[in-house]
């Protein structure tokens, strides 16, 4: 594999990673290299996106490697990603907040298997909304973060406790039900 394709692969494999990082012997695994070899392309892919894509960085931690953002350009994410502190949720995050509140605690890549789409920004958007917070890491591979809702969402909600959310039909099968949307869709039309 040339040099140029091997950097392509890698800077796919950190974008789909996402948060939970992308490790040394993922790499070498994945593009049948050593590890040795794997994280000199990972250093490769640091530089180049240093000198391509200012607005990005690839940042190690421990024996992972992550895609984010240049911390020169923070302010101006800050800036996107408020949210005003009331105003009605999107139907993206009553979804995710459904789920959450459902199923929790909860990974972000079981609430993306539930949803079939990927729910980072509704999830950012709920925990700016303090709605949703950290529950602590899964003792699963790469320990994700687990997320949990807050007081805040049982103020947001005029809930007394979470056995006030109505019961799904079927529980076990972890796919909120119509009930659960038209609950949340009421109580966000009723403020």
């Amino acid at each position: 594999m040339e040099e140029l394709d091997i950097q392509a692969v890698i800077e796919a494999l950190l974008y789909v990673c996402g948060d939970e990082g992308l490790m040394i012997e993922d790499v070498a695994r994945t593009l049948h290299i050593s590890e040795k070899d794997a994280e000199h392309q990972l250093h490769i892919c640091q530089e180049r996106m240093e000198q391509s894509m200012p607005g990005l960085a690839v940042k190690k931690t421990g024996n992972r490697f992550q895609l984010v953002t240049n911390e020169k350009v923070a302010p101006f994410i800050e800036e996107l990603a408020k949210v005003p502190e009331r105003g009605k949720l999107s139907q993206a995050s009553l979804e995710t907040l459904a789920i959450i509140a459902y199923n929790q605690p909860i990974t972000r890549t079981e609430i993306d298997d539930i949803r079939g789409v990927k729910s980072e920004k509704a999830i950012q958007t709920l925990i700016n909304k303090a709605l949703i917070t950290d529950a602590g890491r899964a003792q699963s591979t790469g320990r994700p973060i687990l997320y949990k809702t807050t007081n805040r969402f049982l103020e947001y909600f005029n809930l007394a406790s979470l056995n006030e959310l109505p019961a799904l039909d079927e529980p076990e099968d972890h796919r909120f039900t119509e009930e659960a949307d038209l609950f949340f869709d009421n109580i966000q039309q009723n403020e």
